[in-house]
């Protein structure tokens, strides 16, 4: 199981396919199976996160896919009709079933549909200890014989029974695979047996389905098989032939067939369980019931989880940002000084290839690596609420709430951090499990106001509303909510309607301490995911806007060297000022501002600066030598494990004056005057405008590339289209009526 044995390159790998229930411990068989050798993605067309992983074994290399956690393969569910897709189409050369110890009962009839897909398979038997805690002790090989398949016992997150899994999955790739084939009564089985032939009569459907497996799913009216077997040569004269033996039992069972083959099925597991299991001591209420009376309580259970989630908000925005500003003050000092001094020295420092490599490149990879820090602090939050096991009572208690805009209680979570940053809410849909879910969630994040647009907030009120600053900053936080609430009313009632009845039907795992293992992996791995996919956009935007304010429009100036009143990025914003002056603040510097924001929410105070000419004071570092810039940056990285370490303690409540946004009164004056001028004399309606404005629009482009990733690029568009177009209805109404009443 180490990457350094000898590889054998003269066989092909074997393929294993990971499945079992939702907290099995699957996941954590995978990751520590494949440790660093992951690769996540999304499934084709789907926005359930994909992990495929690779690991060497006895010389051989192995290549593991991790389903879906399901609890059955009827296609119910998008991760039921993953795993199940995945099973035909792709043909793995093992399946290895996660069943849960301390629940064989519930988990075996996943099991036994995996079995009956005639592929080998090797049965996990997961959480010995928890099954070891309660007395439960096993039979395994009476298990294994009415399984017809290997048995092995694990504790997946203690790393115990792993090689022993790894040795029967490599063994039962080598043998031919076993049909395990259940008796459903003398009824079913005739039927069944009435449809093999004729289904063995035509290779194209025998080619991509187990002829029993098929005869079996036809009798149990699946829809989407049937559609699909309709599709092929001989396929709709199976489901015709399927669907009068149906009707046929249907008339002689005095029931539906599907509720007799499943109850056949639980009657056999059932007997199976008692035959194979021993309960060593009377049932009692174990260690999680009993915190559960408090935890999800009435009273209780909401206050408990908004403080762990306060705590998640405090975690991915106070202690990440002293690594963002660690990042930032490297790549704009010492990296951007050193790449100076060596255009220089190559005769170029005064070049515009220096500007696009300071102000674009170095400049954007800053934006992206600015997130790193943000998104490893929400993956180490996220993965310790799920791996703890609190994740799903979160999902309870808040349920009923969240119903009221048509969501589950996990949605909460990635609106709540949406407060920190857009980005990482965005990607934290991924632990909802269904897919409406998961974009009307995606939807809503980018109107909660991210902590990016705060310092707008502050140099606007501070400008404008000094006296009512933290009332007006107050009211743009709860705007946001009332919208995302409005927002989500009217797309469940039309695009997104709910696809279940009301209410929430889960499982809620026990209570268990996170593995450090498994955490390091998921932060690392899902962070990797961002800088994959969402990376090249922010750059390809930071580079667009350093050209927009290179170019001298009309020959007006010199290349990379022009006044940016000048430049082609004044041009295009002044075309924007036609459609903002209705709100009041109509300019080609506000409009500038509002471009250069889709970057980022911070660049609007810094281009305000640079389009209305005015002095602001930046943190230049004067630059010394070589040893000099290395000592400023080890000095700021202690400084950072500092204020991290600071920041840990937490800060009871958000800190809506701040210290920073403060305005050289040069900029403070340029921007009330301007607004005045634009809005008729109306500066303060026009200044509370641009904040709603700043509130309801896009808040980044690393937004919309998070939303294209996850949601797709539809709906990346509409979220983009759909925020232009309320932020303008929004500002417009708050301009005309701020101004009615004399604002």
């Amino acid at each position: 199981m180490v990457a350094t044995e000898t590889i054998a390159t003269d066989r092909p790998a074997i393929s294993i396919a990971l499945a079992g229930n939702p907290n099995a411990g699957k996941s954590t068989l995978f990751n520590t199976l494949t440790g660093s050798r992951q690769h996540v993605g999304n499934w084709p067309g789907k926005t359930v996160e994909r992990k495929t992983g690779e690991l060497v074994h006895n010389g051989r290399r192995v290549v593991i896919t991790d389903l879906p956690g399901a609890y059955s393969l009827s296609a119910y569910t998008q991760e039921e009709s993953i795993t199940r897709d995945f099973l035909l189409a792709e043909r793995p050369d093992v399946v290895v079933a996660v069943v849960d110890a301390a629940n064989l009962e519930r988990n075996l009839y996943f099991v036994v549909q995996l079995l009956e897909f005639e592929t080998p398979a090797v049965i996990v038997l997961n959480m010995m200890d928890v099954a070891s805690r309660r007395g439960l002790t096993f039979d395994l090989g009476k298990l294994s014989q009415a399984l017809g398949s290997p048995v092995v016992p694990t504790i997946a997150r203690n790393e115990d029974g792993l090689d022993e899994v790894m040795s029967a999955a490599v063994g039962a790739a080598s043998l031919s695979s076993q049909l395990f084939a259940l008796d459903y009564g003398p009824e079913i089985e005739g039927e069944i047996d009435r449809l093999l032939p004729e289904i063995e009569r035509h290779p194209a459907v025998t080619d991509q389905y187990p002829a029993r497996w098929l005869a079996v799913r036809l009798l149990e009216d699946e829809p989407d098989i049937a559609s699909r077997l309709s599709r092929l040569p001989g396929g709709a004269g199976l489901v015709d032939l399927a669907e009068k033996s149906r009707m046929q039992l249907s008339q002689a069972l005095g029931e539906d067939v599907d509720l007799v083959i499943a109850d056949r099925r639980y009657t056999w597991i059932h007997q199976l369980v008692a035959r194979v299991l021993r309960t060593e001591r009377e049932e009692s209420i174990s260690f999680s019931d009993r915190i559960d009376h408090i935890i999800t309580s009435r009273w209780l259970g909401i206050p408990i989880f908004m403080i762990a989630m306060w705590v998640v908000f405090k975690i991915t925005t106070d202690v990440s940002a002293p690594w963002v500003d660690w990042i930032d003050g490297v790549l704009s000092g010492p990296i951007s000084r050193w790449t100076l001094v060596l255009l220089s020295a190559a005769g170029l420092g005064e070049s515009w290839i220096a500007s696009l490599l300071v102000d674009g490149v170095i400049a954007g990879v800053g934006g992206v690596l600015a997130f790193v820090p943000v998104l490893l602090s929400l993956y180490f939050a996220l993965a310790v609420l799920e791996d703890s096991g609190y994740m799903a009572r979160g999902a309870f208690v808040m349920d009923r709430l969240m119903n009221r805009i048509g969501l589950h209680g996990r949605s909460f979570l990635p609106l709540m951090v949406g407060f920190g940053c857009s980005v990482p809410a965005i990607y934290a849909t991924r632990t909802l499990t269904n897919q409406r879910d998961r974009i009307l969630t995606g939807l809503l994040v980018p109107f909660m106001s991210c902590g990016a647009r705060l310092p707008v907030y502050v140099l606007f009120t501070a400008i404008f509303f000094p006296a009512q600053a933290s009332l007006i900053i107050m009211g743009l936080y709860l705007l946001g909510i009332l919208v995302a609430i409005l927002v989500g009313l009217v797309l469940q009632r039309t695009l997104l309607p709910a696809t279940a009845a009301p209410g929430l039907v889960m499982e809620l795992p026990p209570y268990r301490l996170p593995n450090a293992r498994s955490i390091r992996y998921q932060m690392w791995l899902r962070t990797r995911a961002f800088l994959q996919h969402a990376a090249s956009l922010i750059l390809l935007a930071s580079l667009a806007i350093w050209l927009l304010m290179a170019v001298p429009m009309g020959g007006q100036g010199k290349f990379a060297d022009t006044p940016v009143e000048n430049s082609v990025f004044a041009r295009i914003s002044g075309m924007t000022a036609l459609a903002l002056r209705p709100l009041g603040f109509g300019t080609w510097q506000s409009g500038g501002a509002l471009i250069s924001g889709l970057v980022a929410k911070e660049v609007v105070i810094s281009t305000l600066g640079q389009t209305f000419g005015a002095e602001i004071e930046l943190a230049e570092g004067v630059g010394g030598s070589f040893l000099a810039d290395l000592g400023e940056i080890a000095t700021s990285f202690v400084a950072a494990v500092g204020d991290t370490l600071r920041a840990l303690p937490g800060i009871v409540g958000i800190n809506l004056g701040g210290e920073k946004g403060a305005a050289a009164p040069g900029l403070a004056m340029a921007i009330r005057n301007s607004f005045d001028t634009s809005s008729g004399g109306h500066a303060n309606a026009a200044g509370l405008a641009f904040m709603v404005f700043v509130l309801l629009y896009t808040p980044c482009m690393a937004t919309i590339a998070a939303e294209k990733h996850e949601l797709g690029t539809r709906w990346a568009l509409s979220s983009f289209f759909g925020q232009l177009i309320i932020a303008w209805l929004a500002a417009f109404a708050v301009f005309r009526i701020a101004a009615w009443l004399g604002g």
